[in-house]
């Protein structure tokens, strides 16, 4: 939440007098019957798309015209209008204008609507607007209807059909009037629409039964027990948020930030997308309480009658939120320094346990939050030398994991990691330099089993060290896989990448060649960086392969991006970037009292797993790429055995080639 409280509610204000509502207290809108005419301005928003990726409107303000038209499924016009649609982008190409169709409808969902897409030969972004908050603000009534924005001045300049060729009358061999070919050539010259609203073709009426209500939403009774449950958890006394939001004066103030950071799914900093997975810890906001935030905003914040539940309340975040550790880990101090740049330090501590222990939880107590980025862990059977490194190649199981936005870690009923008796713990602590020196006291929270658990933890990591991603390109995809030997439950992932990471998904191909996806973050925020625990536990069978597909964002659309003319290879520091999935399972035939670990096996097919593309469970000579790929290269045609032209895992596995599932981070 960075943008003033002033700029916010000039902003909001500004809008919903362009849009033509009537402003209350500068804070909102009343209304939502307004038409997005000519002038009318179009606030930011943050929608995915049907093939989940992410798309933010104000981030395309290097476009010379966004062009949007409104879909449903089974809409008669729409499916008419495809092929002129697809045209229309033809005519353009090369020349920045960026196409997007937004569907509102309550009753489309996203496998429905990817099934019209390739039914139909839809080639463009379907923005998914399931809180028909974007249709709301557009006065959407019907489908097949074009919206001209002009990103100079993120106005509307033109709505209308996209051309006379198809109505709700029928439909001719050709158009005589290309509409919105005109609008957006104008658009693109600096010129004014000649005709900048026309009446819609006849597309589907699409309800929103929400459109007016906000007039009726109660701060006692609604609003605060919302931001009590959802937010005041990070924005009290001793959080971790900016601001507090404690009071109704404190809500109020925020309120148009409030608005804009739920519209740009800023807030709440949860990124899995609904209807994918069932997550533990889950802090998102449903869908009636992000329409209902967003119109109560949009009515002007009203307080109402009745006490303030909130001031009620006495908030004050706890030193350790599962209470007093049975064992406290002070991570060796460091002074960070107030700029330049901090190499990843290693240090350790001696293990003071005297006896082995399960680990049932873990909590960090993070002592400086801005110079803190992650700090791994894991138990090393014999301590370093003086002076010596911790190596991760000397680790073992690992005691819990830190990284922004992530911070206690409580395994599953029953389910322990077995900590030896003495020993050391090894670190990777990535510090980074935010304008003061301080010196970082940070400590770690364990809490162990009364009783030894039945079941064992284990953790690995799909990596992909061999990723380049090209530089100026908006969206660069690289996958990795690790294929399981035996049957496994999967407990969760931890998803990890830098500045340019922009979307992940975590799929599982099944032995039948069936995919099944577990996770789909369409908004990867290096800021907040999340561990994502599963409801309900995931069987994972022999020969199955579990798949992390990252998507960056090297283009100047990412304002997190160093420097967009770079080619960005792998590497510790953020500048560079990293593709880090750390999987949480146990193997269905281990138990704590009969060891059977097959992490061996698994590590196996990780080199494979890194550069197999197209996942056929063999390499090809094209597929090898990075420095990684240097020793197979030398190597291909003498271990290319059945001289297929590919190395399969038995031939990848003679090789003397580097890789495999790592830690770092």
């Amino acid at each position: 939440m960075g943008m003033s409280r002033m700029w916010a509610a000039a902003l909001v204000s500004v809008s919903a007098m362009a849009l033509g509502y009537a402003a209350v207290d500068g804070l909102g809108v009343i209304g939502a019957q307004a038409q997005a005419t000519q002038g009318a301005r179009v606030d930011n928003f943050r929608l995915t798309s049907h093939d989940l990726n992410s798309y933010e409107l104000y981030r395309m303000k290097d476009a010379a015209a966004v062009v949007i038209l409104t879909q449903g499924n089974g809409d008669a016009i729409g499916r008419q209008y495809a092929p002129d649609f697809k045209a229309l982008k033809a005519a353009f190409e090369g020349k920045k204008v960026e196409f997007l169709m937004l569907n509102s409808n309550l009753q489309d969902k996203r496998e429905a609507i990817r099934d019209e897409a390739i039914s139909y030969g839809y080639d463009t972004p379907i923005l998914m607007d399931q809180n028909q908050l974007v249709g709301e603000q557009l006065a959407v009534t019907r489908t097949a209807e074009v919206f001209v924005i002009d990103p100079k001045t993120w106005t509307v300049a033109y709505r209308g059909p996209l051309n006379d060729r198809v109505s709700k009358d029928g439909a001719k061999a050709a158009a005589s009037n290309d509409y919105a070919k005109d609008a957006i050539s104008a658009v693109i010259g600096g010129r004014k629409v000649a005709m900048a609203t026309r009446p819609a073709a006849g597309g589907m009426l699409i309800s929103f039964p929400e459109r007016g209500k906000s007039g009726a939403v109660s701060y006692v009774q609604t609003i605060a027990p919302i931001v009590k449950d959802k937010c005041v958890e990070c924005h009290q006394p001793g959080g971790i948020g900016p601001m507090q939001l404690t009071s109704y004066e404190q809500i109020k103030g925020f309120a148009p930030m409030i608005r804009e950071t739920i519209r740009t799914k800023r807030m709440p900093p949860w990124h899995a997308e609904p209807g994918i997975g069932s997550f533990e810890e889950d802090h998102s906001l449903t869908s009636a309480e992000i329409k209902t935030l967003v119109h109560w905003v949009e009515a002007g914040a009203p307080r109402g009658s009745g006490a303030d539940p909130l001031t009620k309340v006495t908030f004050k975040a706890p030193e350790w939120p599962m209470g007093k550790p049975d064992v406290i880990l002070d991570v060796p101090a460091y002074k960070i320094p107030a700029s330049g740049v901090v190499d990843y330090q290693r240090p350790f501590t001696i293990n003071p346990g005297t006896e082995g222990r399960w680990l049932r939880a873990t909590s960090f107590k993070i002592d400086n939050r801005q110079a803190v980025h992650h700090i791994l862990t894991g138990y090393i059977a014999e301590p370093p030398k003086t002076g010596n490194r911790a190596s991760e190649s000397l680790w073992g199981a690992t005691l819990g994991t830190y990284a922004v936005g992530t911070n206690d870690y409580i395994a599953p009923k029953d389910v322990g990691t077995y900590i030896p008796a003495g020993g050391a713990v090894g670190f990777q602590n990535h510090y980074t330099p935010f304008g003061k020196e301080v010196e970082d006291k940070t400590q770690i929270g364990l809490y162990f089993y009364k009783e030894q658990p039945k079941m064992v933890m284990r953790t690995m990591t799909i990596i992909d060290p061999t990723i380049r991603i090209k530089a100026e390109t908006e969206r660069h995809v690289e996958k990795a896989y690790l294929s399981f030997p035996k049957e496994a439950i999967l407990y969760g992932a931890f998803l990890h990448a830098h500045y340019r990471g922009s979307g992940v998904t975590l799929a599982m191909k099944h032995p039948d060649g069936r995919e099944e996806l577990l996770i789909a973050v369409p908004r990867y925020d290096f800021n907040w960086q999340r561990d994502y625990t599963f409801k309900t536990p995931i069987k994972v069978p022999a020969g199955a392969k579990l798949i992390s597909t990252y998507t960056y964002d090297n283009s100047i659309r990412n304002p997190a991006n160093p420097d967009a003319k770079r080619e960005v290879p792998w590497g510790e520091q953020s500048w560079d970037e990293m593709h880090y999935t750390t999987l949480r399972y146990r193997w269905i035939d281990e138990t704590s009292t009969n060891k059977v670990n097959h992490d061996a096996a698994m590590r196996a097919t990780a080199t494979l797993g890194m550069f197999d593309e197209n996942i056929d469970d063999k390499l090809q000579m094209s597929e090898l790429k990075g420095n990684q790929a240097n020793a197979i290269r030398v190597g291909f045609a003498t271990f290319d055995l059945n001289k297929d032209g590919a190395l399969d895992a038995k031939e990848l596995a003679a090789l003397p080639a580097r890789g495999g599932a790592r830690r770092e981070q």
